[in-house]
């Protein structure tokens, strides 16, 4: 497993080349390092801006070729946003690191956990998180399909769906309490109340009985949250209730 020297010596290699590089204007560290200290286990993510007439992905290709040489790192994915390149790397010892480019006209922070590091930045806006009635209305769209997937005998599928359910109230949850909404990072501060009132949701087993009872759970936690889309959820109540209910064979 990686260290947390392994992260900074990572860190200052990368920076060292941002200096060295001309076509690099500006660089800032982001994520869970950019305001405090992370942990044993944060990942790196640094993002940089590159003069506008210089293509990303040339600058991007030549520092990907020194992190596969220098550290063995692997490319897993490409993530474009807007006008900016994210390239997930993972090295050897589990350590994760996120790269990214961003012409410099339109360079700044996109979130709160953003520290600049050298150079100037713009100042954007950050976007906004999926609204509480477009999430409800996911969720709903969910809880339809794994109840029809266990009728047409798809488990495993409907797992899937009713994990999905399951997900919607507790994000839905962390809107109310006004926690991070995004991947889960919210989910393990909410109360103990809420939790526990969403444990019943989790699926213990692919079988037919089991699916139904954990879907019915799911939804009875999606509906305790339907204060967060209050219009939306008494249009769809009797449906949410049908989903629930025996169907005739």
């Amino acid at each position: 497993m990686f260290s947390v020297e392994d992260r900074n010596r990572l860190r200052d290699q990368v920076l060292a080349w941002a200096g060295a590089d001309p076509r690099v204007t500006a660089g800032a560290v982001v994520g869970s390092l950019a305001l405090a200290d992370g942990d044993r286990w944060s990942d790196l993510d640094l993002t940089f801006a590159v003069a506008d007439p210089v293509p990303l992905a040339d600058v991007l290709e030549d520092w990907t070729r020194r992190l596969v040489t220098g550290f063995d790192a692997a490319q897993l994915f490409d993530l474009p946003s807007g006008a900016s390149i994210y390239r997930v790397f993972l090295l050897p010892g589990c350590l994760q690191f996120d790269l990214s480019f961003t012409p410099a006209s339109g360079f700044g922070a996109t979130g709160p956990k953003f520290r600049l590091l050298f150079g100037s930045a713009v100042t954007r806006p950050f976007p906004t998180p999926q609204p509480p009635a477009e999430l409800f209305g996911y969720a709903v769209h969910h809880a339809l399909r794994a109840r029809f997937c266990i009728e047409r005998g798809r488990f495993w599928q409907a797992e899937y769906w009713i994990s999905g359910v399951r997900d919607a109230a507790l994000t839905l949850a962390c809107h109310r309490l006004g926690l991070e909404t995004a991947h889960a990072r919210g989910f393990d501060r909410l109360p103990a109340d809420v939790l526990d009132g969403t444990r019943a949701a989790l699926v213990a087993s692919l079988e037919r009985d089991e699916l139904l009872r954990a879907l019915a759970a799911a939804v009875t936690a999606l509906r305790r949250e339907s204060g967060e889309a209050p219009g939306l959820a008494a249009k769809v109540e009797p449906q949410l209730r049908e989903l629930t209910q025996p169907w005739p064979e």
